[in-house]
């Protein structure tokens, strides 16, 4: 790196120490986190099923409602530091994630690449991939189980 190169701001700052713009600005848009989940409630083991958040738009990846989520859905989890260090089902790809163990953004975050559109060109978006849960009762979930969710897709960089 060259004395003019400055060192991306999640090389070197904390969750803790991120502005709101920067916090924000580390979500690639994947929308993997928007996918319901749901919890054994005997050994506590999580898995992903492909039914999306009511207000989760399929094609984009963005929240149809993000200023007013945890109103339209109260369990809604808003990522915060806190929150980042406990959950354990964040995506392995989730640039918070990412950042809380120490490692680097994969080349198709759009903080790497300059482009929002990477992180559905690399296959690593919901785009396309999902149903909604719209008409859909909670045990109909069962058979919505995918493993894609929690996987590092083998990308070329």
């Amino acid at each position: 790196m060259s004395s003019t190169e400055v060192t991306p701001f999640w090389k070197t700052k904390s969750l803790d120490e991120m502005s709101p713009a920067e916090w924000e600005s580390l979500c690639d848009g994947c929308a993997r986190c928007c996918l319901n989940k749901l919890e054994d409630w005997d050994s506590g083991e999580i898995v992903w099923t492909d039914v999306r958040c009511t207000l989760l738009d399929g094609d984009s990846c963005r929240c149809k409602d993000y200023d007013n989520r945890a109103a339209t859905v109260p369990d809604c989890i808003q990522l915060t530091p806190s929150e980042v260090r406990t959950l354990t089902w964040l995506p392995p790809t989730c640039a918070y994630r990412l950042v809380r163990d120490g490692e680097d953004l994969y080349w198709w975050h759009p903080l790497v690449s300059g482009d929002p559109d990477t992180v559905h060109q690399a296959g690593i978006s919901v785009q396309g991939r999902t149903v909604s849960e719209e008409g859909m009762a909670l045990e109909d979930y069962e058979h919505h189980v995918v493993s894609w969710p929690g996987e590092v897709p083998q990308t070329s960089d």
